[in-house]
């Protein structure tokens, strides 16, 4: 006979999962004066991988009160450095400083993100949320009279019934409430798979360029190279699918004969030490059909992930969550507003990962290497890509019109160089239908 669960606790609001998005909600939340409880399954600090930050990520850390918090881990990201594939002379730097928006912060920072992850949810516990670590949630019940019954179970097998009056899935790739609904979807426009892993010996780019991303293209995808506060580099591969599996041996040695394939970056790696398993993952690029429903909001990468190349899971998560805070406020105070409020807090969500996406989906192609590698500024266009860059694509964002110009210099070099473009594009359309199982991770 089962043990019958442990009585619960009640709170409004019950958040699920510990990460950006979860401890950034939570903590707006609880700002709002309303009850908070957040459950995380994993003890922080945790490994996470997505090290880099963007700068419109400092404007959401005023307002949690956590600047200088954040200075004290990171190390200061100026700009974003993209590689030529095989000449490590040439190379184009996008500095944050000479975005569109002059008034938009200058830099951003790379962090190590057990310690930034953690720093997040100590933060939100200690404006008052109840935090509870070591508790996975098991199941859902929506009740017709508004209320939430959340099952969960504790690392000592302890089941335990929790009550709210809403609930928001901040579980990241976990995606508990899309998979219990069975809202998950495969990206239909991208697929990709990653092998990562943290190094020390790694060069660094001398002066003010050493915290800066770098980016390097190769036959089969991209690579970062993000340099970490501690002297360590976070190095990973984001391929094609169907080339990463053709690993035949090891992850490790995989992972170096890829680097390998990109001699400019291979050169900084000559007297690199892997101080940490490397790990593979893949099928990530996902989105959930319904953002949203009676009594419960996704957040973050719990409703969709495309892909790590613009850095932008953590802005993107982290300002979800302060928009969804917003909507559920007013929402649960005037409740003839919720479905507007998630409706708009929807709109809000897709218009940042769609501008972002547009780039992602093309980032391989022979079109985007061009423009980027040999950028130009006529009609402001340099300058509202590094404003993507810095994550400037919400609210009244001056981009757009520059923007237009620079898809419409895509298209014309998409003709002008047809053979090879038209190969890239078949390729990655092909990639889409390809499943990688050969990840390590728990998602995996």
């Amino acid at each position: 006979m089962k043990d019958a669960p442990t009585p619960g606790r009640s709170s409004d609001i019950l958040v699920i999962g510990g990460g950006p998005a979860g401890s950034t909600v939570a903590a707006f939340l609880r700002e709002e004066g309303w009850q908070v409880t957040l459950l995380e399954k994993d003890q922080h600090p945790r490994f996470h991988i997505g090290e880099s930050l963007l700068p419109m990520n400092l404007e959401i850390f005023d307002r949690l009160g956590i600047s200088d918090k954040v200075k004290e881990i990171g190390i200061v990201k100026h700009g974003a450095e993209f590689n030529h594939q095989q000449d490590s002379d040439k190379r184009k730097t996008f500095f944050f400083a000479k975005a569109l928006n002059k008034q938009a912060p200058k830099h951003a920072y790379q962090v190590r993100r057990s310690e930034f992850d953690h720093l997040l949810l100590k933060n939100a516990a200690n404006k008052g949320v109840k935090v509870y670590e070591g508790v996975k949630v098991t199941d859902v019940a929506f009740h017709e009279d508004k209320f939430v019954i959340t099952t969960t179970k504790d690392e000592q097998g302890k089941t335990r019934l929790w009550k709210s009056s809403f609930i928001v899935d901040a579980t990241g790739r976990d995606t508990f409430l899309s998979r219990k609904f069975r809202h998950k979807e495969k990206h239909p426009h991208h697929s990709a798979a990653a092998i990562f892993s943290h190094f020390e010996g790694v060069e660094r780019r001398p002066g003010k360029d050493e915290g800066n991303i770098s980016l390097y293209w190769f036959d089969h995808g991209w690579f970062w190279m993000i340099p970490l506060k501690d002297g360590q580099m976070s190095v990973g591969a984001v391929c094609y699918p169907e080339y990463l599996k053709t690993r035949d041996g090891s992850l490790e040695d995989f992972f170096w004969q890829t680097m390998k394939l990109c001699p400019p970056l291979y050169a900084r790696m000559e007297q690199a030490t892997m101080v940490r398993k490397p790990q593979a993952t893949g099928n990530y690029s996902y989105l959930s059909s319904q953002i949203y429903g009676t009594n419960y909001l996704l957040v973050g990468d719990a409703f969709a992930f495309v892909d790590p190349v613009f850095s932008s899971g953590v802005y993107i998560a982290m300002s979800g969550a302060e928009r969804a805070a917003k909507a559920i406020t007013t929402g649960l105070r005037n409740p003839e507003k919720m479905e507007q409020e998630m409706k708009d807090y929807e709109r809000y969500v897709r218009k940042g990962i769609k501008t972002f996406s547009w780039f992602i989906y093309r980032f391989n192609s022979p079109s985007i290497r061009k423009l980027f590698m040999n950028p130009r500024n006529d009609f402001h266009i340099q300058e509202a890509i590094i404003s993507v860059l810095a994550g400037d694509v919400y609210e009244d964002t001056p981009i757009h019109k520059p923007l237009r110009v620079f898809k419409a210099a895509y298209y014309l070099f998409f003709v002008k160089t047809l053979l090879p473009s038209w190969k890239s594009y078949r390729r990655r359309l092909r990639n889409i239908r390809v499943s990688f199982a050969g990840g390590t991770t728990e998602q995996d």
